[in-house]
Parts: C-alpha cells; structure tokens; sequence
C-alpha cells in the first residue's frame, strides 16, 4: 500500500505528477465520500470549488467523480476562492466541502482543503487522518445509488453576506488599489464593484493584475513575500490611492499597503480589525496568536474587549473561536477568522471593515497604525534554518529563563521581559525555527535582543 504524501497536517498539497495526480484526487473523493457517509446513512452532499490553476478544474472532476461513486451528491461552484466554498458549505447546510487549490504554492503544485458541515475544518486529528486511510487503501464501499452533480452559482448570495459587514452610510469617497495576482478573487471584486454602484458606496476601484489566470504572468501571488509587493506598493503611488488591496492566489489571505504604498504587517492589522469589531460589540472576545501579541492586547483591553491567546493554526484558532464564541481571530500571517462567518477566515471581510473604519476615524491607514507601530514595534517573523531546531531553542531558554517575568509555552515558547517580549516555535514540516520579538516603545531595544538571539540560535554566542 503505497503512502499518499499529499496528506499534510491540515490540508493536501503535493507536487502534480508525483504527488498528485487526477487518479489520486478521484480517490480522495471516494474516501472523503466513504468517510462522510460512515457517520449515519442520510444522503449525503458536498461543495466543491477550484481556483485559477491550469490542473484545478481537471482534479475538481476527478475528485466530483470520487464522491459520486461513493453516493455523494456534488455541488460544483466552478471557479472560487477557498472562502466561498466554506461559504457555501455553511450558507447551503451541506454536509461538507473541498476547495482545490494550491495558494501560494509554486506552479507544479496543487492541493485541497476540506471542510465538514458547518464549515468546520478537517485536519489530521479531525478526520484527514482517516480519509488518508481510504485513500491509501484504495478498496472502497460498493454503492446501491451514485450520486448527482449539479454546477450551480452562489456568487450573488455570497456577496449578500460580505456587505452585511460594513454600513453603507458610513463609507465616505475613497480609492483602493485592488491586486489579485491574476488569482481567484477578480470575479468577486467585480461583483463587489458592481454592488457598490449599485448602492452609490462612493469607492473607486485600481485593478491589478485582475484577470484570472492561471499561468500567473505576473508570478505567484503571495504578498507575505517582500518580492511580491512591488507592483502593488507602486499603484498606490502611482494612482494616489486611500489604501493597497492584495491578495494570495486563493484570497483566503489579505495584505494591505497605506497610502504611501507601504506594507503594513499583519500583526497590526489584526488590531484594526479587533478594534472595527468592539465598535460594533463592546466586551466581544478576540482571538490572537502567540507569536506578537501586546498590540493586540492593548487595542482589545482598552475598548472593552477580552483577548484570549490561541495556538496558532487555523484549526486551533476556529475550534477555540467556537468554544469562546469570540467575534473575530486573527494571526499576524494574515489568516482573519469571522464568528458570523461560521469562524472561517476570510480575505475579502478584512478589507471591507477597514475602509469603514477609516471612514468613521476620518484618518489615513499610516495614521491609525502608526502610533501603534511605535508603541509596539516588532521584528516580523524571522525563519532560521538549523539543524539541530530543538536544541537552538533549549540553548535560548537555559540563557533567558532566569529573567524571565512570564514563560508561555502554549504554542513553542514565549517568553516575557519588562520591556521586550519574544516567541520561538518550530516549523511542523521544515528544519526550521520561527522567531518573533517585540518592545514597548524601543526599536533599539527590539534590534539589540533580536541579534542576541540569531547569535544564539546559529551557535554565535552564549552570552
């Protein structure tokens, strides 16, 4: 029995040909339809969906086929970003859904991400596991009835939902820079333009890089890349525009660049968004990440809020959203995780509340970050790749321990000064350490530690 390596902890992704290929997908198909028809014998219906990728749409029916002949009925949305299957997984009450996607991944790449009813995430301790199983096994269930495929459109429904976060009234003149990295999310800014006139919402869209294509002339987009962000950063400039808009190639992230064209670091983002939300629900809960974490807490304790910390990850932070039943989540990598949107994450929500809140703050994006970069700057995050990532980490700890005030350990380690904070975590999947540092108001403070400790994580130094 040959192992299926596409099956990663949270999702599915390999190389096409080696990894994956349409005779994989369509067992995949039939083990997800396998799985889900396991728990009770009830008719069973999934979503599925792809993104712009030359492969998406073939392994797409490969999968459609899968879970018909496992008995499952498929609803295909055709092209879509990863949110708009969880979309329509939860708004259609279905019991599952599977975007085919490869993000960010280079071109000889695909992948999925699957869902259950609800929306709610399959990873490997939730049931990829078990799908993994099947698939590898490659024996499956006979069927007394295939199941149907019906192409349908929830686009307009979709688009219903995401203006149900902001208040028209409230958004006054403004110009965005839009890129879409010839990924998956044209089709809905268009047809969030095109309700934005229709409702006389005074905002001027900048396309770039609008047309879906999966070649990717322009590259692939990921805006997490200091290389990828040029292009946008220019237009913004170039057009004089309120505010930058890019997106990865599934938009289920989003990055944002002021008006000056500068990238703004999710971490403080997540603020923002924590801040738009208690305008709307004093004393609403707000998830976090323990990477950075004093800005947040800051901007969420003094409207009101109450911070919890999470493991990062997106299973983590939905299964905790759903136990603190928290308004919003967010992770500094740009992952933004919405109650009302079944506690998925989602790229196109974020975008749209900060233009309302810069419209009701009357100010420009530098201005509402700004004071917050300077009272809590940061390193961003920092990868070191060591051969040895555990011992790099115990050598930090056995040197910082002592003074320590407060040592976390809830996701790698997290350990707390007077004035300075930093996180060390290793990578699931690579040889690597991910390091973040933060201070309260002192760059030089913040530039001296984070030498100290790559010094200490190359085996530089002991101090």
């Amino acid at each position: 029995m040959k192992r299926l390596t596409c099956f990663k902890a949270y999702d599915i992704r390999g190389q096409l040909g080696t990894e994956l290929d349409n005779d994989i997908a369509y067992r995949i198909g039939r083990a997800y339809g396998q799985y889900l028809k396991s728990e009770n014998l009830k008719e069973k219906t999934v979503v599925v969906g792809g993104d712009v990728r030359l492969t998406s749409e073939d392994l797409k029916l490969a999968l459609a086929d899968g879970l018909m002949n496992a008995g499952v009925n498929v609803l295909d949305i055709g092209l879509s970003g990863t949110e708009e299957v969880y979309f329509s997984t939860f708004h259609l009450g279905v019991d599952g859904g599977v975007e085919v996607t490869a993000s960010h991944n280079p071109m000889d790449y695909n992948g999925m991400k699957l869902v259950r009813e609800g929306a709610k995430p399959i990873s490997g301790d939730t049931g990829l596991g078990e799908i993994q199983a099947l698939a590898e096994r490659n024996v499956f269930d006979e069927v007394e009835k295939k199941g149907t495929y019906q192409r349908i459109g929830i686009t307009e429904d979709y688009v219903d939902h995401l203006m149900g976060y902001i208040t028209p009234e409230n958004i006054k003149p403004m110009k965005l820079v839009i890129n879409s990295g010839n990924g998956a999310a044209g089709h809905v800014i268009d047809a969030l333009e095109a309700r934005f006139k229709a409702q006389n919402i005074p905002i001027t869209i900048i396309k770039v890089h609008h047309e879906e294509n999966g070649n990717f002339p322009n590259g692939i987009p990921n805006p997490l890349l200091p290389e990828c962000r040029s292009d946008t950063s220019e237009a913004v400039k170039m057009h004089k525009a309120d505010m930058g808009i890019a997106f990865d190639g599934d938009f289920d992230r989003c990055f944002l660049f002021d008006e000056n064209g500068d990238f703004i670091e999710g971490y403080y983002i997540v603020g923002l968004l924590a801040e738009a939300f208690l305008k709307k629900e004093p004393s609403a809960k707000i998830i976090h990440d323990p990477r950075l974490t004093w800005n947040t807490i800051d901007i969420v304790s003094d409207a009101g809020g109450i911070p919890i910390m999470s493991k990062t990850g997106h299973a983590f932070i939905k299964e905790r959203m759903r136990i603190e039943d928290a308004i919003y989540g967010g992770e500094m990598s740009a992952h933004h995780y919405f109650r009302d949107f079944a506690y998925c994450d989602s790229g196109m929500i974020p975008w749209l509340l900060i233009t309302e809140l810069l419209s009701v703050k009357n100010m420009k994006l530098s201005e509402t970050v700004s004071d917050h970069i300077n009272a809590f700057p940061s390193s961003g995050e920092i990868n070191c790749k060591l051969d040895e990532p555990e011992k790099a980490i115990d050598a930090v700890l056995k040197i910082y321990k002592n003074d320590a005030i407060d040592i976390n350990e809830i996701d790698g380690i997290s350990l707390e000064f007077d004035n300075w904070r930093f996180n060390l975590r290793t990578s699931n999947t690579e040889p690597v350490v991910r390091l973040n540092v933060e201070s309260r108001g002192c760059s030089k403070l913040l530039l001296n530690n984070t030498e100290k400790l790559l010094r200490i994580l190359n085996g530089e130094s002991s101090f």
